[in-house]
């Protein structure tokens, strides 16, 4: 009974890890193109490793539309809010440009939802790093945006990254 068991609990958890990546393959060919912004951050820990350290405009702007607390708490920053939808309009390179928290208003024509995570007091779209192949780091000292794969519920996946002329940086990517 306890092999019948274990080999049920095998087929079902190797099948929602293949679902997740075939939902996940779905997103990178049909998800919509949007470009974010890359923020500056600490110079200092631009790179480190084999990765890069990912900050955005749009989420300093979500931070920045998102309600405060009056008091200020240690862990979580002042925002008093949490996970949510961002309202993006993209233009005609589809570079996204903030527009406000989505309160379940309509969207405009070209206006997709992204969906943001509030962690330790920040605001986070999809992932914080970009990870290289070592002793490539180099090749993104001038990236300006970061492409992502939008899903129809507002999840973003990133793709590659990109300079100030949307030029495709590196050669790992999708």
């Amino acid at each position: 009974m306890a092999k019948i068991l274990a080999l049920v609990s095998l087929v079902i958890v190797l099948g929602l890890v293949n679902w997740s990546i075939v939902k996940k393959e779905d997103q990178l060919a049909h998800g919509k193109i949007a470009y974010l912004e890359l923020a500056p951050i600490d110079p200092r820990s631009l790179m480190q490793g084999d990765y890069m350290a990912l900050n955005y405009q749009v989420a300093r702007q979500v931070y920045d539309a998102l309600p405060k607390s009056k008091e200020y708490k240690r862990w979580r920053q002042n925002i008093d809010a949490s996970d949510g939808y961002a309202v993006v309009a993209l233009d005609e390179r589809n570079i996204a440009t903030f527009k406000s928290i989505y309160h379940g208003q309509a969207l405009a024509k070209n206006d997709i939802l992204m969906r943001y995570r509030v962690r330790n007091g920040a605001v986070r779209f999809a992932t914080n790093a970009y990870f290289f192949q070592e002793g490539t780091a180099g090749k993104y000292q001038t990236a300006r945006y970061g492409q992502f794969r939008v899903a129809d519920d507002g999840e973003l996946l990133l793709v590659a990254m990109y300079d100030k002329d949307l030029k495709k940086l590196g050669g790992n990517e999708f």
